[in-house]
């Protein structure tokens, strides 16, 4: 007979994000890094970027999920453990972002599909994600508020030498880095490399229904992407469904994961998803369905889309930095499956 907490997991999925207000740049024992942001977390003393002026009011970061992911950060590659779930996840996830960037961009080195591509891993916890992709050859930026977080990723890939020059991590909020990404592209414009300061490709891998403000996250996404880049997510549907085991049995009921540990409010649908992409500069081209079985404990695809689900837009235009230029006067508006 399955464990309580084995058949909660069918129905929803891991909780993979943490947020943070904390800046801070970490680095290899060496101090090696595969990207040109070195200094992309450093406390500026004066002037206004592009989102500075928003993240000042407007954030992705909730202090919640930032303490209880501090209490976490030990646990990220115990495979047993509470992440079990999302280190199974790997076997679907990281196909669907191969296959898809692999029908734009070819490959070149075999056995190293990716190579040559920039991708952001977006609340990227201590490498789970981020450490496949880099083997496929991409160059993967892990970023993460949580400090503790991105120390323990960091020591679990420097030993790893087809990591070593691949992989970098950064204690970072999405919005920090792309308020810093704008200042770099801006001191880059008379030499023609814009494109070198963005990404070919960004993931979220459940993240976004732990984050405080979806506009701002989907706002910085576009502004981080190459023209014509992706944006992966996978996430939690917003259903009567989702609510009632993720909420009612898991939290309330069972007590198998701490109160507090799911808003309800913060879960998205598909449609909701796709509407407040479109509306940044991102056309979405495909939304997939995934079902976890604890029995087996491993991941599949499926064709109900009810509780958690996989999502590939590209970005089609850069109308979402209007938005990112908004003073703190001038908020521009928030998604209504964010938080108020």
């Amino acid at each position: 007979m399955m464990s309580s907490s084995k058949w909660v997991r069918l129905m929803f999925g891991p909780f993979g994000l943490k947020p943070s207000s904390v800046c801070g740049v970490v680095r290899g024992p060496a101090g090696r890094s595969s990207f040109s942001w070195t200094a992309v977390c450093r406390q500026r003393r004066s002037g206004v970027s592009v989102c500075s002026a928003r993240s000042a009011s407007y954030t992705t970061v909730d202090p919640g999920e930032v303490k209880r992911f501090q209490a976490l950060a030990n646990k990220w590659w115990d495979e047993q453990g509470e992440f079990a779930a999302l280190h199974a996840m790997n076997d679907l996830r990281v196909p669907f972002v191969r296959d898809n960037l692999l029908t734009v961009h070819r490959a070149h080195h075999p056995g190293k599909p990716l190579a040559g591509l920039r991708i952001l891993d977006v609340g990227c916890g201590g490498g789970v994600f981020t450490e496949p992709l880099g083997r496929l050859g991409a160059s993967v930026l892990g970023i993460d508020p949580v400090e503790e977080s991105i120390s323990v990723a960091q020591l679990h890939s420097s030993p790893d030498p087809d990591l070593r020059d691949r992989v970098s991590y950064h204690a970072c909020t999405l919005e920090q880095l792309s308020d810093e990404g704008e200042e770099e592209r801006q001191e880059r414009q008379e030499q023609q490399e814009r494109s070198e300061a963005q990404f070919d490709a960004v993931v979220a891998s459940e993240v976004v229904e732990h984050l405080a403000d979806l506009e701002t996250f989907a706002i910085c996404c576009n502004h981080v992407l190459k023209p014509g880049g992706s944006l992966f997510i996978t996430t939690i549907n917003k259903t009567n469904l989702s609510y009632a085991l993720a909420i009612v049995i898991a939290e309330q009921l069972l007590r198998i994961v701490p109160s507090g540990t799911h808003d309800w409010e913060k879960f998205i649908s598909p449609v909701e998803l796709e509407r407040l992409l479109e509306s940044n500069g991102f056309s979405v081209q495909s939304v997939q369905g995934m079902m976890y079985n604890p029995v087996s404990g491993a991941w599949s695809w499926s064709d109900s889309t009810a509780i958690n689900y996989a999502l590939h837009a590209v970005k089609t235009s850069d109308g979402a930095e209007e938005s990112c230029t908004h003073s703190v006067n001038e908020p521009a508006t928030t998604h209504s499956s964010a938080p108020s």
